[in-house]
């Protein structure tokens, strides 16, 4: 099956790209996790997840899929977003396994996009990328 642009939008750890700040600001725009590491921080491109040994034998797409599921550094992520940002990436990767990657998105694009004005919200500013209102996006 072929990839969609939003599927490869979303992190082998879970993350949707399309609603992290890089991904949204205007300038040297991050095309994601998946995409080339050009224009990206060091800190994404020498990320623990993105480079483990399951991932670049490319054995696997997601997190979930890896016998050491969910292993310390996806747990101490998990624990990050969550605390900081209000997203769990292991109980993303728990919808994605279980309900497949379509709903995913649909259920993100219902939860990630602004009431007011349609833009999208990012997941580290709790702002709208267009109209900057803040908001508190909840699971659908």
């Amino acid at each position: 099956m072929e990839q969609s642009d939003a599927d490869l939008l979303i992190a082998p750890c879970g993350i949707n790209c399309a609603v992290c700040r890089g991904h949204l600001r205007a300038k040297n725009k991050c095309q994601g996790c998946r995409a080339s590491d050009t224009c990206k921080p060091k800190t994404r491109v020498t990320c623990q997840i993105k480079t483990c040994r399951v991932f670049t034998d490319r054995k696997t797409k997601y997190c979930f899929e890896c016998e050491d599921f969910p292993c310390a550094s996806l747990k101490q992520l998990d624990k990050r977003y969550r605390t900081k940002y209000g997203m769990s990436v292991i109980e993303n990767l728990l919808t994605i396994k279980t309900s497949g990657i379509r709903k995913f998105l649909q259920e993100e694009k219902a939860r990630w996009t602004c009431k007011e004005c349609g833009g999208t919200v990012c997941v580290h500013t709790g702002a709208c990328s267009i109209c900057q209102l803040k908001v508190s996006p909840l699971r659908t």
